[in-house]
Parts: C-alpha cells; structure tokens; sequence
C-alpha cells in the first residue's frame, strides 16, 4: 500500500502550492522521516521566487523544495549503522530535508535530536551548521570583536555562535526590527542600524574600544559591494596605514572590489554550506572521512549544533517569529517575501 504526503512546491513563475505526492522508500544509507516541523529560508529557499516573480519563466516546471526539518525516524534503509526507528532526528539537505510531511534523507545528513531540544529549534539545523561553519572558515578567536551584518536567520545564528565562542559581537541590519529581535535572543552585545556610514563606523569603532574589527560575517546576497567597504574602514588599522582582518561571505553575497592596496591585508573568505560531506554521496550514505583529518565534517557540525542548543548555547526558539500549518505555507512564503521586516524566521508545522 502506497503511503502519500504533503508537500510544497515552487515554479519559475514564483508560485507556491501545497500538493500530494506518493512517498519514495529509503534507500541504502538513507532513512524515511516523519516530519514534524520545517524551517523556511527567506534566502535560499525563496530568492529565486522573487526573481521569479520579476521575470517569470513559465517553462520551468513545480518542484518540491526545502532543505531542513526535523521528524521521527520511520525507516531506515540497508546499510544505516547510526539511526534507528523512532528516533527523533534533525535533518538537512538540498532535496532531501524538505517542506513535506515526509521526507528521504541520506544518514549522515541527520542528527539525532537532545530531548530538551524542540522540532522548531531542531529544524534550523541546516541554518546553524552554514552559520558554524562560516565562523570555522574565519578562525573567530576568544576575545575577537566581531561583526554580522545581515540578521536573517544565519546571520543571527553566525551572531549567537559569536558569542559562544566568547568573541564580542556587534550585528548590522538596515531594518531595525532584526537587529532588535536578534538582541532581545541574546544574539549581540551591540546592534547598529547602518543607514549612516560615518555613524555606523563611528558607533563599531567605539563598542571595539578603538581597537577595530578582527573578522566580519557578511550573511547576505545580493550586492554587498558597499557592506564591506564599509567594513573595511572598521576593520584594525596598523601603525603604516593598512588594514587587517577577515570578512567571510556565507550569504551568496557579490562585491566589487580593488584587492592588493585597496583593501589593505584584510582576507576576504568564502563560506560554502555546511562543512565537508555536503553533496559527496558516499559519505552522505555511510561513508566516513577519517575524524583525525576532517575533525568537522557536516554531520559533527550538525551533532554541535543540536548540543549547543540543548545546552542553552543556541537560542532557537526565541528567533521563531511566526508559525504556519503546512496548508497555509503559500501565505507563509508571501509574508516573508512581502514583509521581511515582520516575519524573518517562519516554521511550517506538519501536524
């Protein structure tokens, strides 16, 4: 007997629908999860709808899309050695994690979930492992003074791990209601609205005690050409006029920019998902890089994700602004297409 599930769709005309669809069996390495909740990104996950409604292409057809949530274990496929039924699990993952009753994804690709850990907060995972993992690629030290700039969901989340780490984290956001839903999280130590430049580089330099910065999260896409610029002038200064320091740019963003004597020795770093593992079938599947050479793959970053939220490190559930029935999903991807100064951080509920 087949079994169905709900699932929600985009096409190239920037339309979202909630359709019906048969359930595909796991296959080996992978598990079949029950989904409970799952995390909509307002960048990755719906950049492409604003576009699309912008300039539509009718020829692309629907497809299911999403690629974090969390659920019960409700079979394992041949091969899987970690997992097993009735486990409650975040998982993530480009096709496989996705906004759907259920859904098929590889082992290594999920994590069993703390019990002091809610779906909501599990659901973010694919969110917080990029956000980790950015902070990995710019050696963020104890004691660095840090900036965000961009406080959609992995920016606050790149914040919130700034502070674990024991870094001082100023966070950035045109629109003030991010930066003051990301310090009532506890995710900064200062917020700064930028629409004043010489302010903004004013107020940073100041919460650094005149030091600067030491390293930039740059959690934002489109033209970032002026962000960092911006942040260039906020980073340290030696005493023969360059700067230094390190920007990461984790959020698709592009810039402009003169190298060498324009920006000083200041490294400009790219972030790509989640650590390694991510899109290499066989070690998504069951196969292990050796701990000794790969300390961080995806899945490790996955495990410390979850733990830093059952110990109170991560606070994800303070960053959950809203909350949708699967069926309502198309009027949760308007809101924050339409109004992401309301609505930043939006879980569809499966149940």
């Amino acid at each position: 007997m087949s079994r169905m599930r709900k699932a929600v769709t985009k096409d190239g005309t920037g339309r979202i629908d909630v359709i019906e669809q048969e359930v595909a069996s796991p296959g080996r390495g992978e598990v079949l999860i029950q989904v409970k909740v799952s995390s909509i990104s307002p960048g990755t996950g719906l950049g492409q709808v604003k576009r699309d409604r912008v300039d539509p292409n009718p020829d692309r057809k629907a497809a299911v899309f999403g690629y974090s949530n969390a659920g019960v274990v409700a079979e394992v496929g041949e091969g899987c050695r970690r997992l097993s039924v009735g486990d409650e699990v975040a998982a993530m993952g480009g096709g496989y994690a996705q906004h759907a009753t259920w859904s098929v994804t590889p082992e290594n690709l999920c994590v069993v979930k703390p019990p002091n850990v809610s779906f909501e907060a599990a659901s973010y995972c694919h969110l917080a492992a990029t956000a980790l993992h950015a902070l990995q690629r710019g050696k963020l030290k104890m004691l660095e003074n840090l900036a965000v700039v961009g406080l959609g969901p992995v920016g606050h989340l790149a914040a919130q791990w700034g502070r674990a780490a024991g870094a001082h984290v100023v966070g950035m956001d045109l629109t003030a209601g991010r930066v003051e839903t990301a310090r009532k999280a506890g995710a900064l130590d200062a917020g700064v609205v930028p629409a004043d430049e010489a302010k903004a580089i004013k107020d940073v330099l100041e919460f650094t005690r005149g030091r600067g910065l030491d390293c930039a999260v740059v959690a934002f896409g489109g033209d970032g050409t002026q962000a960092i610029r911006m942040l260039a002038k906020m980073m340290k200064l030696t005493p023969d006029g360059h700067r230094m320091g390190r920007i990461v740019g984790v959020g698709g963003v592009k810039a402009e920019l003169m190298l060498a004597a324009g920006l000083g020795n200041i490294d400009v770093i790219s972030s790509a998902r989640t650590g390694p593992g991510y899109h290499d079938e066989a070690w998504e599947r069951g196969a292990d890089y050796p701990a000794v050479f790969v300390e961080f793959d995806t899945n490790r970053n996955l495990e410390e994700c979850l733990r830093a939220m059952s110990e109170g490190r991560l606070n994800v559930d303070a960053m959950i602004t809203h909350r949708f029935p699967i069926d309502q999903a198309p009027e949760a991807c308007d809101l924050l297409i339409e109004h992401p100064e309301q609505a930043v951080r939006v879980v569809l509920l499966m149940e």
